[in-house]
């Protein structure tokens, strides 16, 4: 795809280069990713040319991305606000008359 400058009148701005841009899918387990990347070219068959080489660089900046998305959701504690209830100190596990398990973790 190009983007072409425009000025307001609706006329090709000269000033400005014209932006050439890829689009291509990652095919997941859970679905299709799309991956968007600019290409870096002065006209549309040096796009085409470059296509190949841009669509690998944007899939690994993407690769990495997820990468980092996944390493911060394993390291996130989750810790509840509030004890359901029930789960509180002195009460016992519905029906059995056993205590309920007391935590021995404490966060700062």
């Amino acid at each position: 795809m190009s983007l072409t400058p425009v000025l307001p009148e609706g006329t090709p701005d000269p000033g400005r280069p014209v932006l050439y841009l890829g689009e291509a899918q990652l095919v997941t387990s859970v679905g299709a990713l799309p991956i968007a990347f600019e290409i870096d070219a002065k006209s549309l068959g040096e796009a085409a040319e470059k296509f190949a080489a841009a669509a690998e660089v944007g899939v690994e900046r993407t690769m990495r991305q997820l990468q980092e998305l996944r390493r911060e959701a394993a390291s996130s504690i989750v810790i509840p606000d509030r004890v359901p209830p029930g789960m509180g100190a002195g009460s016992s596990v519905e029906g059995t008359g056993w205590p309920a398990r007391r935590r021995k973790i404490q966060l700062p």
